[in-house]
């Protein structure tokens, strides 16, 4: 291959017209305004400088926004986000028990929007949040529920809560009941 001495395009070494610039290659160049060896070879260097920029710059990238940070103690961080959601369902609970009598409801879905915020908060720890409604009284109305929390990795609490509004844990590998320790 020929490089073109005009536009440094590799070319065919039997053209003699450029096809890329058009430059006439078939008359001969004197010594004097012959071109250096040096601009291909900074030209070759500028591409391979951007080539690992972009290159550096996507690794980079992908370090920041994919990998998450670990700061703290990631375990203690997951518990209180599950701990945290449970204590804003509940408040969602009693907010919707107030007006009808201490009824609770006999789906989770009823309790609106940020209830279910409150169980993403829990998911985006690894929690998955189970609601229990307690069984119908005889006023029609349901009076106590079980919230629980269970953790998706081994060694993390799993928590339990109820009407009563305390919060009990366990770090054995079980779902959590009553008659676990506070939390």
């Amino acid at each position: 291959m020929f490089t073109c001495r005009e536009c440094e395009t590799e070319i065919n070494q039997a053209t003699e017209i450029c096809p890329h610039c058009g430059a006439d290659l078939s008359v001969p160049v004197d010594s004097a305004d012959a071109p250096s060896g040096k601009k291909p070879l900074r030209k070759t260097l500028l591409r391979w400088g951007i080539l690992l920029s972009v290159l550096l710059g996507a690794m980079w990238g992908f370090l920041w926004f994919v990998i998450p940070a670990r700061q703290g103690n990631s375990v203690a961080q997951a518990e209180g986000r599950a701990a945290q959601a449970l204590r804003d369902i509940q408040a969602e609970l009693r907010d919707y028990a107030l007006p009808k009598n201490g009824g609770y409801p006999q789906k989770f879905e009823l309790l609106g929007q940020n209830a279910r915020n409150a169980v993403q908060l829990a998911q985006s720890a690894n929690y998955q949040v189970q609601y229990t409604p307690g069984p119908v009284e005889a006023d029609g109305e349901i009076h106590t529920y079980i919230l629980q929390a269970r953790a998706g990795n081994y060694s993390f609490r799993n928590f339990y809560t109820d009407a009563s509004g305390t919060l009990r844990a366990t770090r054995e590998n079980r779902a959590a009941t009553a008659e676990d320790p506070l939390y």
